[in-house]
């Protein structure tokens, strides 16, 4: 794994260049541009907060903020995985004429998405303060959380990437499995409102831990769950490995199957 960082560091220029067109691409010939990075996330807050506060009737107090809290964190991973499905089919004509570490391809949409994660925090932290909910000490693990999660995010896009190119449906496929492991995943309710007959299901969700550190931290003012976390981080190293090992294999025949 050393050896494969060491090289993507020798392109870290290649890399640098794929997430600022990413970036630009991503809402060329928009008038709103990148605001675009903000304004989806309020959008969809707008919708979720009418139908879980006032319809579903969701009884948390600054619901608002809570859920703004689980949706930009989404948007990270389902963007991500999305996005990189087709990465390397996008980029084809590289990959036939040049020689570089394929893996750049699906880590420039991961640390793109990462980008937009963090400039929506612009937007997250005025909805904290107006609806008055206080932060502390817990926000210091911020960057701790943000890593795990993008280790966690990148193994998986690794794996979807190179899968993809052997199987086109796949890229279809996900955007189904993203839509379920949403509603799997505690954004728009809180675990305590999950159904010990059906809590096991949400128990095993390594996202679940993310999310809700995520909470933590902004929403709750508290440390979260050390011992959650360090797991969900060996995790994601051990699948961030076997994602490099699939990755690789799967790497060798791309130039022949796009």
């Amino acid at each position: 794994m050393m050896k494969k960082i060491k090289e993507i560091y020798q392109y870290r220029q290649m890399l640098e260049s794929l997430v600022l067109t990413d970036l630009r691409t991503r809402y060329k010939g928009s008038f709103l541009g990148f605001f675009w990075t903000l304004i989806n996330p309020l959008l969809m807050l707008v919708v979720y907060s009418i139908v879980f506060k006032y319809i579903v009737r969701v009884d948390i107090e600054n619901y608002t903020s809570y859920l703004f809290v689980g949706l930009i964190s989404w948007f990270l991973i389902n963007q991500a995985i999305t996005s990189s499905a087709g990465v390397v089919i996008r980029n084809a004509g590289l990959v036939k004429k040049i020689y570089f570490p394929k893996e750049i391809l699906p880590l420039s949409v991961v640390l793109g998405g990462v980008v937009n994660y963090v400039f929506s925090l612009l937007v997250l932290f005025p909805i904290l303060f107006f609806s008055k909910i206080q932060l502390g000490w817990p926000l210091l693990l911020f960057p701790v959380i943000l890593i795990i999660y993008f280790v966690f995010t990148l193994a998986l896009t690794l794996i979807f990437s190179s899968l993809n190119v052997y199987f086109r449906d796949l890229e279809h496929v996900l955007g189904i499995l993203m839509m379920v492991w949403f509603y799997l995943t505690p954004i728009v309710f809180t675990t305590s409102m999950i159904p010990k007959e059906i809590n096991f299901i949400f128990l095993y969700n390594p996202l679940r831990v993310i999310i809700e550190s995520f909470h933590d931290i902004f929403f709750y003012n508290k440390f979260p769950d050390s011992t959650e976390l360090t797991v969900v981080a060996i995790l994601s190293v051990a699948m961030l490995y076997f994602g490099l090992l699939i990755f690789k294999h799967l790497s060798r025949r791309f130039a022949e199957e796009i």
